[in-house]
């Protein structure tokens, strides 16, 4: 199942299949590629930032490109 990253459940692992745009540059540094495993950590109230794991490091995204992450959701 497709989702937005920003969709994900607490705990809930899934690969990324796509990033929109220019944002695949800007997140590239903090490990967040297509093909990668992410894991969904927390998401902050009232359109706060998420808090999500890849190989191991953990990092936090802001909503809005939270959403324009496209992740496959592992079953």
């Amino acid at each position: 199942m497709e989702r937005k990253l920003s969709e994900m459940d607490y705990n809930q692992t899934g690969m990324v299949l796509r990033i929109q745009g220019e944002l695949r540059r800007q997140i590239a540094s903090m490990g967040i590629r297509e093909g990668k495993e992410i894991k969904m950590l927390t998401k902050q109230p009232i359109k706060g930032p998420v808090v999500v794991t890849v190989d191991r490091a953990t990092t936090s995204l802001g909503l809005g490109l939270a959403e324009r992450i496209i992740v496959r959701i592992a079953e």
